[in-house]
């Protein structure tokens, strides 16, 4: 058992289910595996695609699902309609700062343009010092590699520091989620170095 295990887990992923049946099945068995661990799941509150998936598993395991979902989304995302709380808001942004400040961590599983922009915005904030939390990305089939090489390409290219790269874990399987989730540095608060003009 890891030593730190967090108490509520945010997930990004996308509310389509993507062409890789494996996909559905690794949504399906993150879901299970956080409430078979008491961990609260926090994702968008939508009951469509990668994230119903995960929010149906968790609850049919007995698992507790938070979702968060603002007020124009919830006829086009079919809100879930029987999570264990749902959160309305007015703004995309109010929704990702909940999403946040509910979570201990965040998992990152498939996704279109909504979860890279969800995964972008804690990452950044991760890298100026504002959290710490463990940020770990679930590289189904190999789906991430372009990711994972565009964050190299970024320190490679100067604009990012090596360490940067230690704020995001990068796994194959979901019995690594939470050893990674553990092992994640903690450290926050240093000074980002600029280049001055």
């Amino acid at each position: 058992m890891p030593e730190f295990t967090p108490s509520s887990l945010c997930v990004f992923c996308g509310a389509r289910f993507g062409t890789d049946p494996a996909t559905r099945e690794t949504a399906v068995g993150l879901g299970r595996l956080l409430a078979q661990e008491g961990v609260t799941l926090v994702y968008g509150g939508g009951g469509v695609g990668l994230m119903g998936l995960v929010a149906n598993a968790a609850l049919d395991a007995g698992g507790r699902a938070v979702g968060i979902i603002p007020n124009f989304l919830l006829q086009r995302e079919a809100g879930h309609p029987a999570l264990t709380e749902t959160v309305v808001v007015e703004t995309m942004h109010e929704r990702k700062l909940q999403m946040f400040e509910r979570s201990d961590a965040f998992v990152v599983l498939p996704g279109g343009i909504g979860t890279l922009e969800e995964f972008f915005e804690v990452l950044s904030w991760r890298t100026l010092g504002l959290h710490s939390k463990p940020i770990v990305i679930i590289d189904q089939g190999g789906y991430w590699q372009p990711l994972a090489a565009l964050l190299k390409g970024v320190v490679g290219g100067g604009f990012a520091e090596p360490t940067h790269l230690d704020h995001v874990a990068f796994v194959n399987d979901l019995k690594d989620v939470l050893p990674a989730i553990a092992a994640m540095p903690r450290s926050e608060g240093f000074e980002k170095r600029l280049d001055r003009v």
